[in-house]
């Protein structure tokens, strides 16, 4: 199943910009609450280095795409509407908001570096608001959501178990299966919490609640965007940002979306996630344009590298989903498929992922007959609980 990273944050803090950018999808941007009423899906992508130069052939992608040696492979992104304190409860658009949420698998939350708006995203003097509050929030709003699901019928269902002496990991990831909860992340957060396993019905409410928040840390993990970085007053903010211990990338959307756009126009040479752009010979550029453009290049770039949308979709994906890619192949000497394209496929699949278990990735058949795996480098045959590493081209064998 595809993964898919939830944008989420509270209204006006540029979460539809920053999916815009992300994916070049015609969501609706507005500086007013609740401008995302829906949730947008759109897709996006990753950016890895193609082992076609380093193999010197060049590539047939199908799906994926290969620009100048980088490999843009897909992944979805879920533009939800904003939240705001009480959403657990309802306020705003919040049972819509964590309904929607269920589906992501790790989020991008979008925060105002630059303090110019409230706890309910209205505008307020630049500065007067404290990001790491937004930040807080957030994991609070998501932390009730998860204790109130867990304590739904806990003491009838406790008392049970316990009577029973069944194993509450499997009964709790039924009850919680809707949020993404295996029963690893709860065997994990029962023991952080030292909680006795076999006496569910004697856990208080305070074991309930780290509970729930430890649930919510391995199952719902969170990179903060640190978004209108570029303003002046985003300085300070960053600075509690990076100081809080959480994964912050700094960043403009707004930034973002004008390069794309203005590459997609042909005025620019630009990739996304790239530190620099060059404006086209003949590209017929407009003066204010180029004054924009300058602009970018010398607040957003030259500060930050890049800015910060590719990246925060980048370490979402490697960091927090901690996946690879790799690049299955039938002919491991041609590096092609049946059909003859070089190179034609790059799967994001979990660290950790075996021979075997791509092998079923790819197709349930292909799966039940197979042989080994072949290291298209080196040409060694790989046994079926081989673990992969990121960058890997393999070819399956199977039996007729």
């Amino acid at each position: 199943m595809a993964k898919l990273l939830g944008v989420v944050g509270k209204p006006n803090v540029g979460k539809s910009t920053f999916f815009n950018a992300g994916t070049l999808a015609g969501a609706e941007v507005a500086s007013y609450p609740f401008t995302t009423i829906k949730a947008n899906r759109g897709m996006a992508y990753v950016k890895v280095d193609c082992p076609c130069k380093e193999q010197g052939v060049t590539c047939n992608p199908k799906n994926s795409r290969c620009l100048d040696g980088k490999r843009l492979v897909p992944i979805e992104l879920l533009d939800v509407a904003g939240l705001v304190p009480g959403a657990h409860a309802g306020k705003g658009l919040g049972n819509q908001f964590l309904d929607d949420l269920r589906q992501a698998d790790a989020l991008i939350h979008i925060v105002d570096a630059a303090g110019a708006t409230d706890d309910e995203g209205k505008p307020c003097k630049p500065g007067e608001h404290s990001p790491i509050n937004d930040v807080r929030f957030l994991e609070k709003e998501l932390d009730l959501w998860f204790l109130g699901l867990l304590k739904k019928n806990w003491e009838k269902m406790a008392r049970a178990l316990q009577a029973e002496q069944r194993e509450i990991q499997k009964a709790l990831a039924e009850k919680l299966s809707g949020l993404g909860v295996a029963e690893a992340h709860i065997s994990k957060a029962v023991r952080e919490c030292g909680l006795d396993i076999s006496k569910p019905a004697s856990w208080s409410d305070s074991d309930l609640e780290k509970f729930a928040t430890l649930l919510r840390k391995q199952s719902k993990r969170i990179l903060i965007c640190a978004n209108k970085s570029d303003v002046e007053t985003a300085d300070r903010g960053l600075k509690e940002l990076e100081e809080s211990g959480e994964i912050v990338v700094p960043a403009s959307a707004d930034s973002e979306l004008a390069l794309r756009r203005a590459a997609e126009k042909g005025l620019i040479e630009y990739m996304p996630g790239d530190s620099d752009f060059k404006i086209k010979v003949d590209s017929g550029i407009e003066d204010k344009q180029k004054q924009a453009l300058e602009y970018i290049r010398e607040n957003v770039l030259k500060k930050y590298k890049s800015t910060g949308v590719q990246r925060a979709i980048d370490k979402a994906v490697f960091e927090l989903l901690d996946l690879i890619v790799v690049y299955p192949v039938e002919d491991e000497n041609k590096l092609t498929d049946k059909s003859g394209n070089v190179l034609p496929d790059a799967h994001l699949i979990p660290k950790g992922t075996t021979t075997r278990g791509l092998a079923y990735k790819i197709h349930t058949d292909i799966g039940d007959k197979f042989i080994c795996g072949v290291d298209a480098r080196t040409k060694r045959k790989l046994a079926a609980d081989h673990e992969l590493q990121n960058g890997d081209i393999v070819s399956i064998q199977t039996s007729k």
